[in-house]
This record gives structure tokens, sequence and C-alpha cells, in this order.
């Protein structure tokens, strides 16, 4: 395990989108350059044994109030093996040593499997109404030419 490095860009971007992680409207190259603004130490990746392949990744970061946990993901040839669960291990490590008092993250209703992870990890559900708002768009206007 080790921080994220620009060469893991392409790499990082694709085990997002094998792990579904990556929506249309969040451009995942912009939210990588915008955690390397802010924070970039929470940012970690962990490779294979070599070193030569990233086989995870986990985004964290501390508002002052709590913690936040994002783009957790590990690649299929590696599931089961405890990498997810190093990166959250590694990523509260870090969270505490800031002195960030409580850590959350969101994870979709309908992804049990996701959700039985994080409770085996001691995560506790609650519920809440998210609300949003985008500031910036990802989404890139069509021309209409």
């Amino acid at each position: 395990m080790r921080a994220f490095e620009r060469v893991d860009v392409d790499a990082v971007v694709a085990l997002w989108e094998e792990a579904g992680l990556t929506r249309p409207w969040n451009d995942p190259r912009r939210d990588i350059e915008r955690k390397l603004a802010v924070q970039p130490e929470g940012f970690l990746v962990a490779t294979d044994p070599s070193g030569s392949r990233v086989i995870g990744s986990v985004m964290a970061g501390y508002d002052g109030h709590r913690g936040w946990l994002y783009y957790l993901a590990t690649a299929r040839s590696h599931r089961g093996r405890g990498v997810a669960r190093a990166l959250v291990r590694e990523a509260e490590r870090r969270l505490e040593a800031m002195g960030c008092p409580k850590v959350q993250l969101m994870v979709r209703e309908e992804n049990e499997g996701v959700l039985a992870f994080y409770d085996a990890l001691g995560y506790e559900r609650f519920t809440v109404a998210n609300t949003g708002k985008r500031l910036v768009s990802d989404v890139r206007s069509r021309s209409l030419d």
C-alpha cells in the first residue's frame, strides 16, 4: 500500500470502472485532480506484490468535523484477500492521526454486499436523507454544430 502517484491515473480509473464506481456526471480524472489538491495524503492505492499493478484504492478526507471515505475499490482478481479491509484500516489510521473522531461513507442502499462488508468492519448503518447540489458540472456539453 502506498500514496497515489500521478502515474496511477489510468490504472485507478480502470479499477473504478471495473468496480462500477464511476458515474456519467462525475469525471473520475477530475475527481483525482481535486483530491490531489486537497489532502492528497488521503489517497491510497494497493498494488500487487511486484508493485507493478494497482489492485485497490481509497480516498479519505477530513473536513474538521468527520472523515469520509470514497472510491474504495478492489480489482476483481484480488477480492476476498483483505485488500479493501487493509485500505480502510490505513485510511482510518491516517484520519485518526489528523484528529478525526468519526468516519462516514455513502453506499447505495441496494448494494447489500458492500453494506455487509462495512458491517463486518464495525460501521453502523443509519438512516439519513442525503441532499446535494452540483457546483461544477463535469459533463461536457455537446456542440450543436
